[in-house]
């Protein structure tokens, strides 16, 4: 089997690409650079999805019969930096992906990677919010995976393509950057090294998230191209909902240094979500799935993960 995997150098999408050589498949990925952990089988192209010519000649020569479309600019502070770009990333990296399998006759499973951030925020009593909940979003990041999510339904319903909608709740794991779980296990592996002092910084500490580990989504993703509905949207996410506060403690259980918290006002978001938890019913009947990696190790892993990275920055400093 031949899967196409967009985004390829993402944090998930490398996962993926792993999972994929793993079941047997021909991988070939794409993505702006080539990824910083290489997986070993497996083909990687530079392409931007906003050049449609290019696109286009790679899913005409390479002829895929599964396309994961994890290709984005997936960072909602960026998008409100960024808006334009966020939007032309996300919205028209899509339409260039599936004109370019419709112009070249290609009908493969496409499994497009939708986001929590669609919902926007959710009162407590919708929580964990169910798939037909309103979508709206707090900012371009979320408004541009609306729109991926929506294309998605309308070739579909247009043009027939076996196309599947994954609402991806946080997702954290060894090698993520930018999230709550990895800026916090840098921060306390720098003050285990010692170069920064035993006081982690922190934004809102109330904030709640249901986090599952990447490895698990790796999993969800393609259990979604074996079983699920095409034309059909689907939550995955993790069970288990932590505050940032939680996951402080568990991360201070791995690390050898007492450290103090303090809160940064610069680290406190003004479109923060109080809570994203979704409801996952719907793919766990369909697929089985359930998460299996507890976060504890998760964390674990990602602490080990920043310490041999630092290491070697240190190292090659030196």
């Amino acid at each position: 089997m031949k899967v196409m995997i967009t985004g390829a150098a993402g944090f998930i999408g490398g996962f993926l690409a792993r999972h994929c050589l793993e079941a047997g498949c021909s991988v070939l990925g794409i993505g702006l650079g080539e990824p910083e952990e290489k997986w070993n089988g497996g083909g990687f192209e530079i392409c931007d999805v906003r050049d449609a010519t290019h696109l286009s000649k790679l899913l005409s020569t390479f002829r895929p019969d599964r396309v994961f479309h994890l290709a984005a600019q997936s960072y909602p502070t960026v998008s409100l930096i960024e808006p334009r770009e966020t939007l032309d990333i996300n919205v028209s990296g899509t339409v260039n992906l599936f004109e370019g399998l419709r112009n070249a006759g290609l009908r493969p499973e496409v499994v497009v990677a939708c986001s929590s951030a669609e919902y926007g925020p959710v009162a407590s009593q919708d929580l964990p919010v169910r798939e037909d909940h309103p979508l709206q979003p707090l900012h371009p990041y979320g408004v541009s995976k609306v729109a991926q999510d929506l294309l998605a339904a309308q070739y579909f319903a247009n043009y027939a393509f076996h196309s599947i909608r994954i609402r991806i709740f946080n997702t954290t794991g060894p090698g993520k950057l930018g999230d709550v779980c990895s800026d916090l296990a840098k921060r306390a592996v720098e003050i285990e090294m010692g170069s920064r002092p035993p006081v982690l910084l922190v934004g809102n500490l109330t904030t709640r998230r249901a986090l599952a580990d990447v490895r698990d989504m790796a999993r969800g993703l393609w259990l979604s191209c074996e079983r699920c509905e095409a034309g059909e949207v689907y939550n995955v996410g993790g069970s288990q909902i932590y505050s940032v506060q939680e996951i402080i403690d568990a991360i201070r259980r791995d690390v050898a240094v007492p450290f103090k918290i303090e809160q940064d006002p610069a680290l406190v978001r003004a479109c923060d979500e109080p809570t994203i938890a979704g409801d996952t019913t719907k793919f766990r009947n369909c697929t089985g799935w359930r998460p299996e990696i507890d976060l504890s190790v998760t964390l674990r892993d990602m602490l080990k993960w920043w310490r041999n990275r630092l290491a070697s920055i240190l190292a090659s400093k030196q």
